[in-house]
């Protein structure tokens, strides 16, 4: 891979901090990778300091782990450590937690629930509240993480809130330690839970950090980077990619005005039919984004999908779950027990159930691993009743669940450290497949839908972050839409148009139906977005 000058100075910088705002497709997590690797196979991070890794989503922190361990092997890598925010709060308030004094004093067995229970039971958002009293009022503590670290990376920097930064200041300002800030202004979407405006100004005035900008895009065909270029313009004329990487005539654009939403619908649920039958466009890669109100948009374009039999995932319905890293685990479980063809699955069990260790350890955890499979397969044959080879799903997940362990579950996730939200997390899943079985009765067909692997996604503009599909659909271009704050909603337009690689296609109504049995604010009497619209001419 060919980095870009300023990627490459991002990823071998030895003295400065840095402030890299990058667009999408750019590679910012990449980035972020081959700096890891560049300062632990150098020495330039000294033994036995260790590099941290801030990501604001479980799937990105781990993702960036991996990345690291595949490049430097499993004893580099290891001195990485990737959390979320709340994740690394929690691993200070575990550390020094008699610090906490007053109503703030924690029990040793402290869990995070739903509710606060003096003592024994704090709220998931007191995590970072409670991380910066400790540092606030311990020098021990601040002195503790300062000499464990000699880098820091914060990934998604555009969307980190007051409280997030103030924990970071606390830690890390006025010390020796390098930090790395990597986000897109652009994408900034967040600004509804806290995000700061003008973060990366101020970080770089207060840490001293060197400005630089990734403007190559490794995502989207040359006409997607043109339209996406036209939005920056607007949005931040400085950060304009150069020409060079505008040329071709590569990728799909297009515009679509429909009389009724019903139409709309009708034509989508035909388009995707006919990339995924006629173009072998997996069903994975192809996406309907919509700005908000999800469920009230996308009604008629799930009934059209489903008349097709086409399968997709309503994520604004599903998201909380199939974002669980417990309820993914349970889920590749069960396509390993009952499918043949499921390496991704594998290989993610692997990685939990098989540790980076010596081989002999490997070796041991493999047997192990492949004795407890062919029991539970063994067992299936046998309470195979009436031909119904899924009737004992849920005991097989139940003797799974045993057989990791208390220990390896929660490892999973800070939030699984309450036993309640564990247990919740469990019964969720179990009700989301029961959900999908209605549909299709079929197990593994009803766990296709529960993954990604082979569904439609239809999803909020919000949620389409950091996610890349071949075909994207932007539905309802229109005013009774974007409305409110218009430079939340240019940067929310651009997330969308920027997800596609190959093709882009915005639709927008004259007339929408009011949805059956809603009663809030609607117009049925639709108008174009112009501005954004236009940026497809």
């Amino acid at each position: 891979m060919q980095l870009e000058p300023n990627a490459y100075i991002a990823a071998t910088e030895q003295n400065q901090s840095l402030a890299l705002t990058a667009g999408p497709g750019a590679g910012k997590t990449e980035m972020l990778a081959q700096r890891a690797d560049f300062l632990l196979r150098t020495g330039v991070s000294r033994y036995p300091k260790r590099i941290l890794a801030i990501s604001f989503k479980v799937d990105a922190s781990k993702n960036l782990k991996e990345r690291v361990q595949r490049r430097c092997g499993a004893e580099l890598g290891s001195r990485l450590d990737s959390y979320t925010f709340h994740a690394f709060a929690k691993r200070i308030i575990d550390r020094f937690r008699v610090v906490l004094t007053g109503n703030d004093a924690l029990n040793i067995g402290y869990t995070i629930g739903e509710v606060k229970i003096p003592h024994q039971q704090i709220l998931f958002l007191d995590l970072v509240p409670l991380a910066i009293k400790i540092l606030h009022n311990s020098e021990v503590a601040r002195n503790a993480i300062r000499q464990t670290y000699s880098d820091v990376f914060l990934d998604e920097f555009q969307d980190c809130t007051n409280l997030q930064y103030e924990l970071v200041k606390l830690a890390f300002l006025g010390t020796g330690v390098r930090l790395t800030a990597v986000g897109d202004t652009k994408q900034k979407i967040m600004g509804w839970a806290g995000a700061l405006e003008g973060i990366f100004l101020q970080f770089s005035r207060d840490f001293g950090a060197r400005p630089l900008n990734m403007y190559r895009n490794f995502r989207s065909q040359p006409k997607l980077l043109r339209l996406q270029n036209e939005i920056i313009l607007t949005l931040d004329p400085a950060s304009v990619m150069p020409d060079e990487q505008l040329t071709g005539q590569e990728g799909e654009i297009s515009s679509l005005r429909f009389d009724t939403c019903a139409n709309e619908a009708e034509w989508i649920a035909d388009s995707v039919l006919q990339w995924i039958r006629d173009e072998l466009v997996p069903t994975s890669e192809i996406a309907i984004l919509v700005s908000k109100q999800l469920e009230l948009y996308a009604a008629p374009l799930m009934a059209a999908l489903e008349a097709r039999s086409v399968p997709y995932r309503n994520e604004q319905q599903m998201q909380d779950i199939t974002s669980e890293p417990l309820a993914r685990l349970i889920v590749d479980y069960l396509q390993c027990l009952y499918g043949e063809r499921y390496p991704d699955a594998w290989r993610s069990l692997s990685k939990l159930l098989i540790p980076f260790e010596d081989e002999d350890s490997r070796s041991s955890a493999k047997q192990t691993f492949g004795q407890f499979i062919r029991r539970e397969r063994q067992a299936i044959t046998k309470e195979d009743v009436g031909g119904d080879r899924y009737s004992s799903w849920w005991e097989r997940v139940r003797s799974f669940l045993k057989f990791i362990g208390v220990e390896i579950a929660t490892s999973l996730s800070p939030d699984y450290e309450s036993k309640e939200r564990l247990d919740e997390i469990v019964i969720e899943t179990r009700n989301r497949i029961n959900d999908l079985r209605r549909l299709d009765a079929d197990l593994l067909r009803a766990l296709c839908r529960f993954s990604d692997d082979q569904a439609v996604s239809i999803l909020t503009i919000h949620k389409s972050k950091g996610l890349e599909y071949d075909s994207v659909i932007m539905m309802a271009i229109e005013n009774e839409i974007f409305f409110g704050d218009q430079e939340a909603n240019r940067c929310a337009f651009f997330v969308g148009v920027s997800r596609a690689k190959q093709r882009l296609v915005l639709t927008h109504c004259e007339m929408r139906q009011r949805p059956e049995g809603y009663t809030g604010r609607w117009s049925e009497h639709r108008t174009p977005q112009e501005e954004y619209l236009g940026y497809t001419c």
